[in-house]
This record gives structure tokens, sequence and C-alpha cells, in this order.
């Protein structure tokens, strides 16, 4: 596989180096924006090496125009500067007469000339470079290192793959999905410490984040190197980020065609917006990757860091400097006129007189006060609003009127504040005094269990009590061995690996595979004729079974419907696994489970409308695999379940019921599960079409027919995956990190879609708390947050209203499934430790399966109590 990407790669390599040759050519640079467009396209093709290849020249085309601008507009300044300026002034100001403004103007127009024909002439036309605010956007969130870091791993290189996905992951750290790739990549062989490197560092906060790390550590030499180097950067910055802002005036509140000012007001409304983008500078480079503020005080802080590491290190006379410098920020700071006292003293007042603060830095202080006055100006005379981005700037540089107005609207702002603080309060109160009723109601009405259940062959097994729990059941012989047989074909022969989570094979376990298939989509292929339909319907009627058995053990006075319901199996890739993740992590089917805290948050992304669950198992001949359920710590085991055929675990969705999977260490696990709601406008809108399908191609027989029908049906041979590439890449890269999902600009969202169906190799999509035994709550082209109908109660005309909906069901399942990923920052802490099991107060109650039906009752008995 290395050999494959070899020479491609090397000869990628070279187009990379011939680009900056061509640079040097004068040859004009492709626009970024198309050759971002040209690595999507090619994204979703496989073709990784013009991934690679078109996303680094996008990235390279993209910083090679900013430099461009910043070096032709500085040099272009330096060479056109106005003449000497006047006494007491910093600039020569036009207007003393006709011939001094020609003369302002005509450097003005030189200038302009100096700077287009710069620019034309390395990067070519003006609209050449101009991209969308979307593809600015993409670019900004640093979207290409998604792409990259896919693509990377796809032919093998892991050391640029890690870097790529540390550099998106430093924009986005809250972007799960990348944090597992990371973790992902840190078990893997090859991956070395150096390899997560952040390549969109900026040279300036990089060195201020070193410096603060040795500053941290008491090595102040060190930190005093790193944050002289981080000033000097952050004036390089900083001079790059202001011409930068003599861009074209944007026309923002009005259309550009309205805009009828006249000369000077022209200049007028162009030049304030330029300085107040200039202003802006301070804020963003104080701006870290993937912080939403920035740090306070930014460069002053470098000087009180150096101030104090030159104090450690006895260097007196650049101490003083420093502590100089930062008290022009902040003149009366108490804590630094002291330490410049006490530097003072040690060195000698004489010596310490002769040293004074960095020229750099009077000067930048200086003509940024200046500009504040002039945009205060601008607010006073016009209205051009500005707002100081700086803490440090002196009181007395805004008018008198502003700041009276100011120190009014703080004063509202606080007042209201205050009133809306108050209300909180209020409305907290209620809410306590409104949970504190429904838990002492909830106290008296105790959830009823033990209804009678309908069907003489199934026998309760566990209660809540034996199962060391509330709202849990545990039943035996609700199928038969035929059933379980028929229903593990169909799974074998229809269901899709990745069903539900687009096609992604592992969704919660490298080391297993998962597949799955909807009651809509089996009876779809039954009428197509790919799978047997009676196989269709058994499926219908078993899952229709277990929903009136659930609803009459827990005495419900209002019907259940059903929610979703998927037969799915996993399982092991290698047997004999020696593992220590789970099948399926620790989690709750209504709410969000904060393991950490004790606790489960029932609100949106959380299915809030689940009441019940269960699980109908199809099978034993496997290993490990085994149903648990915990403590809200995830840890804790209460109860364990071994499956079986015909074995159904049944329990209550809530927080009451944390449950999770164990690995599958060899074989195949196969279940049927399935959620309910009691709210019928949740009710499962696919399962309704299944049903009416079902009637049109049933026969007058006896309903039953299914169960006196013994013959099995022939096993359709398993579908490979949409590339065979593909398939062999899931068995041999078991390593693999879950891929992303990319956020896209609009014009790659068609082919987006086509290759969600045609490919696997895509960045992994976002996943959703499950119930323990489906590694997918929600089918990848049938998700959708809808109960299902009950089989035998509908009329026609609520079933003919249901059938209308399920396209536009479809849509909010899908946004809801990309909601709910982002919820899953406990994932990977719901595992379950046998050893952590063992100290836990309550026995853990296990399941084991019957071996031999013929038992005594008594040996069913014991082993119902059987403990871990």
């Amino acid at each position: 596989m290395e050999l494959r990407y070899s020479l491609p790669f090397l000869s990628l390599m070279l187009q990379l180096c011939m680009s900056d040759t061509n640079l040097s050519g004068h040859l004009v640079l492709e626009p970024y924006d198309f050759l971002f467009d040209t690595a999507v396209e090619a994204y979703y093709k496989g073709d990784w090496l013009s991934v690679i290849l078109n996303m680094e020249k996008a990235l390279r085309n993209k910083a090679t125009v900013r430099k461009v601008k910043a070096q032709c507009r500085i040099n272009c300044a330096n060479n056109t500067a106005f003449g000497e300026p006047l006494d007491g002034l910093g600039v020569p100001i036009p207007g003393a007469g006709s011939v001094d403004d020609l003369g302002f103007f005509q450097q003005i127009l030189k200038r302009a000339d100096c700077v287009n024909s710069c620019e034309t002439e390395k990067l070519g036309t003006p609209t050449l470079h101009q991209v969308t605010e979307e593809v600015e956007l993409e670019f900004k969130k640093r979207t290409p290192y998604n792409y990259l870091q896919v693509a990377y791993f796809k032919i093998h290189k892991l050391d640029k793959a890690v870097a790529a996905a540390n550099t998106f992951f430093q924009a986005n750290p809250d972007h799960m999905e990348m944090k597992q790739n990371l973790d992902y990549y840190r078990m893997m062989a090859g991956v070395q410490v150096e390899d997560f490197k952040d390549l969109e560092a900026r040279p300036h906060m990089a060195e201020f984040q070193l410096g603060k790390s040795y500053y941290s550590d008491d090595s102040f030499g060190l930190a005093a190197e790193h944050f002289e180097a981080a000033v000097d950067e952050y004036f390089t910055a900083n001079k790059e980020c202001r011409v930068l802002c003599e861009g074209a005036y944007n026309y923002d509140g009005y259309n550009y065609m309205e805009y009828s000012a006249d000369l000077f007001q022209t200049m007028t409304d162009h030049y304030m917006q330029v300085l107040n983008c200039k202003q802006h500078c301070s804020v963003e480079l104080a701006l870290a990757a993937g912080k939403a503020t920035p740090f306070e005080d930014f460069l002053p802080s470098h000087f009180n860091y150096l101030q104090f590491s030159y104090y450690n290190s006895e260097k007196y006379e650049r101490a003083i400097e420093c502590a100089k410098t930062f008290l022009l920020f902040r003149p009366n700071d108490e804590v630094m006129k002291q330490n410049l006292a006490y530097y003072s003293a040690v060195l000698g007042e004489d010596k310490a007189e002769t040293i004074s603060a960095r020229q750099v830095v009077k000067q930048y202080i200086q003509q940024t006060i200046l500009e504040k006055e002039l945009l205060y100006f601008g607010y006073e005379a016009f209205g051009i609003t500005f707002v100081d981005p700086d803490t440090w700037t002196p009181e007395d540089v805004m008018p008198t009127k502003l700041r009276d107005k100011q120190k009014a609207d703080k004063a509202t702002a606080a007042r209201i504040t205050e009133e809306i603080g108050n209300l909180m309060k209020e409305i907290e109160t209620l809410v306590e005094e409104k949970k504190k009723d429904s838990t002492d109601i909830h106290k008296i009405i105790v959830p009823q269990e033990g209804g009678a259940l309908k069907y003489d062959d199934i026998m309760v097994t566990m209660t809540s009590t034996q199962l060391n729990g509330s709202q849990r059941v545990l039943l035996d012989g609700v199928v038969t061995a035929d059933e379980c047989r028929e229903l593990q074909h169909l799974s074998n022969a229809a269901a899709l690996k990745g069903d539900g989570y687009r096609g992604h094979p592992s969704p919660h376990s490298p080391s297993e595979t998962f597949q799955g298939v909807t009651v809509l989509k089996a009876v779809k292929l039954g009428q197509e004729g790919k799978v047997p339909l009676k196989s269709a319907r058994l499926y219908f009627d078993l899952s229709e079974k277990v929903r009136k058995v659930v609803e009459s053990h827990f005495r419900l006075e209002t019907p259940l419907y059903f929610s979703y319901s998927h037969l799915v199996c996993r399982s092991a890739i290698d047997e004999k696994q020696d593992r220590e993740d789970l099948s399926h992590p620790v989690h709750a089917d209504n709410c969000l489970l904060v393991s950490e805290l004790n606790e489960c948050i029932k609100e949106p992304p959380a299915y809030t409308h689940r009441d019940y669950s269960a699980i109908l198992y199809l099978n034993n001949d496997f290993e490990g695999g085994d149903f648990i359920f915990t403590e809200l710590d995830a840890k804790t085991v209460t109860a364990e379940v071994r499956p079986q055929c015909g074995r159904v675990v049944g329990f209550g969705a809530g927080k009451e019921n944390p449950h999770g999977v164990r690995a599958v260490t060899k074989g195949q696990r196969c279940a049927v599960a399935l959620w309910f709601t009691l709210d019928p406008a949740h009710e499962e809108k696919e399962r309704i079409q299944a049903e009416d399908m079902l009637k049109m191609f049933s026969t007058p027989v006896n309903e039953e027919f299914s169960k006196t029908d013994s013959s099995d049906p022939q096993p359709a041979t398993p579908q490979p995956p949409a590339q065979a590439d593909q398939k062999k890449a899931d068995k041999k890269q078991d390593d693999k990190p879950a891929e992303q999902k990319q956020d896209v600009p609009a014009d790659t969202q068609d082919d987006k879609e086509k290759a969600d169906k045609k490919q696997d190799d895509k960045p992994a999509e976002q996943k959703q708390e499950v119930p323990a035994n489906t590694q997918d709550d929600k089918a990848a082209d049938s998700q959708k947050d809808e109960a299902e109908a009950k089989t035998a109660s509908k009329t026609t005309t609520k079933t003919t209203k249901a059938k209308a909906a399920p396209k536009a069901k479809a849509k909010a399942g899908d946004q809801a499934k990309a909601k709910t990923d982002k919820v899953k920052p406990a994932a990977k802490t719901k595992q379950v430790d046998k050893k952590d099991a063992k100290p836990a107060a309550k026995k853990t109650t296990k399941v084991a399966v019957k071996k031999d039906s013929k038992k005594s009752e008594a040996s069913d008995s014991q082993d119902k109590k059987d403990e871990l």
C-alpha cells in the first residue's frame, strides 16, 4: 500500500515545489477559491492526491496573496511618503494653499499607482483573487485542514495527517470528532509527539505562549527570550495587519448606487473605516486560535512578564526598561511603580534615571492615541461609531460629552442587568419549587409493574427489584428459535454496513463492524423480491408483539407508540480480542448523560420524547456483548444480562436506567432494538408506511401465518460496500480514525449529497447517543424522530396523513442528528471497568443463558440471582 502512493506522492511534492518557482517567475497565481473547490470535488471522488495538491496549493496561494498585498503597500508607503512634517505635528497638513493641496493629492495618486502596479504585476487583475464571504469563512475556520487530514491518512502519511488534524482542532476545540481522531492518532504506531503541530500558528502568539510556559516553570531566562521574540513579532504582525486595512471601502448598510457623498465626505467615510480597522488590529493579534475572547491588555502584558523575568535573572537594567515601558500603558499602576522603585534602589537611582522606556512602544502609543482622537472626532461630527478596543486608553482622549454619555449608558446597563438578575433569581426559585413538587408527586405515584403479558408462552425472568433498579424487566420466550434464525438471516441479507451512521462501519469501536435495517427498508426489499416478504412481515409483527408486552407489563394507562425500530448486528473484526473499550458506551435514551457529574440532562438534542426502550435478542453464539445497567457514573454496574434467542430486556428510557454493551470479542451479535413514546406526535412515520405496504401485499389468510410456516428463508448474499477499495480498507485499517463531516461552501453541497450515497471514504459523520444494543439510533436514509404506528388501532385517515410527512421529517431528523453529535464529549469516559464494578454498594445481577430449557424451576430461580 505504501508503494502504491510513493511515486505519486513524490510527483505531488514536485508540483508543490514548482508552484514556488512559478511564483518567482511572475506567473499569475491561481485563485485559491478555485483550488479549494477543485480539492473538495476530488475529495468526494476519493482522489486523495488531487485533494492534497489543490488544497495545499490553495493554502499557499492565499498566504501569498496576503503577503504580496502587505509588502506592496508597505513599500509604496515608504517610497511615496509625504514631505517633512510641520513643527509640532506628526504629518504635513494640506490646505495651506492650492499648490499644497495639489502636492498632497499628487502623493495620493502616486501611492495608488504604486500599489496597483505592484499588486497587478505579482497577482494579476484586482478581481482575480476576490472570494465570497463563505469561502473566506471556510479558511478562517481552517476547514482545508479537515480535508487534508483525511487525504493524508488515506495515503498513509501519518505525520502530515496528524499535523493537519491538530491544526484544524486548534481553531475548533469543540469539534469532538476531530478530538476523537487525535486520540486515535496518539495510539497509533509511528506517530510522534512532534507531529502534533499547528501549521497556522502565528509567530507572535506562538512565542508568547512559549514564554508563558517557561514563565510558569520558573525558567525566567528562557521566558524572557521568548517574550522578547514575541514583542518583535507582534510589531511585525501589527504593521502587516494595519496596511491590509487599506483596502476597498465596505458599503455596509446601504447600496453602492445610492452612495452620493462629495469628495471630502467620501474620503472621511473611507478613512474612518480604515482607522477603525487599524484600531481593531490590537484585538486581532490578541486572539489565540480557538478562543472566543482576546487576551486582555495583550501587548502591555508582555512587558509585565518581561520585567519580572529580568528581575529573577538579576538583569535590573532590562527590568527597569520593561517596567517603565509598562507604565506607558498604565501610568497609575501602584504595583509596577513599587517594582520600579525597588529595581532603581538596587541598581542605583542615578543609573536608573538614564534608562528610558522603549522607543518603539512610545511611537506605537502616540500613533494609536492620535488615531483614537480622530475617530472620536468623527463620532462627534459625523456620527461614525467608534468603540475603543483598548482598556489602557487615557480617559481624556474621549471627548467630555461622549464620556458623560458613556457613563450614563453604563449606569443604565448596570441597572437593567441588576433587574434582570433579580428576575432570574425569582424564576429560579419558582422552578426549584416546581421541581420539588414534581419530585414529591413522583414519590407518591410510583409506576406500577407486573401487569398481565397477554401471551402464555412469555415468562418474566427478572423484575426491577432483581435487576437492582426501577422500571426494568427481563422476559424470556418472546420468540421461537426458528423466528430468531429467520430475523438473523434477514439482517445478513438486507442490512447495510454503518446504517444510521452514514455508512461508517465502526461507529463506536474500531474493533467491531455494525449493520442494520429498518422496518420500512426490509418491507421495500421484500416488495422488490430481494428478501422474503414474509421475513419482513415477521420483523414487523414481532416488534409489535414486544410493544404490547412492554405496554402491558408496565401497566401503562396510555398506549405506547413506536419511536424507532432497528434490526441490527455487530461483529467482532478480530477474534479473541483483549479489549478495554465497550461495544456501545454507557448512555441513557432520553437525556444527555454527564457521568462526571452523575447527572442526566433531559433537553435537546437528546430524544426527550422517548419513554421506554426494549431489546429483543436473536442469538447467543458469540463472546462478550453482555448488556449492562449502571449507575449515573457510567462505571458502577448494577445488573448484567446475557443475550439469548427470545430474550427481551425492557426498561424506562430515562436517567434511572443508564446502560451499555460490553465488547463483542468473537462472532456476531444480533438484536431488534426498539424505542417507544407515549406522545403520538412522535410516532414513527416509516412504520406506518411499512404497515400500509404490508396491507397491500397481504392476502386474507391467518395473520399468524408467519408463525406456522416453519420453512427458513434462504439467506441472500450480503451487499458489498459501494467501493471495492473501501471494503479492503475496512479490513486493513482497524485503527482508522473517525473521519469528519465537512462544512463546505454552498456550491459543493450537491457533490456532497452524491458522495453520501456513493462512498464511505469521507470524514466521519456525526453520531448520536443511542440505546445500548444498536450502534445506530437512526438510519442514514430513514432517521426520523417519530414513533411508529400501533398496528391494530390506527384509522385510515390517520395513516394517510402520516404518510404525507416522511420527507420533511427525514430532513428534521437529519438536522437533529447533526446537532446531537455535539453532545458526545463524555462518550470516551463512559467505559465500564470490571474492576470498578466490584466495590459497588449494590449487588450486580448477571443473567446467563439457559443452556437446558428443561431444568427445574428451582434451578431457574438460582440462575436468576447469579452475581458478578
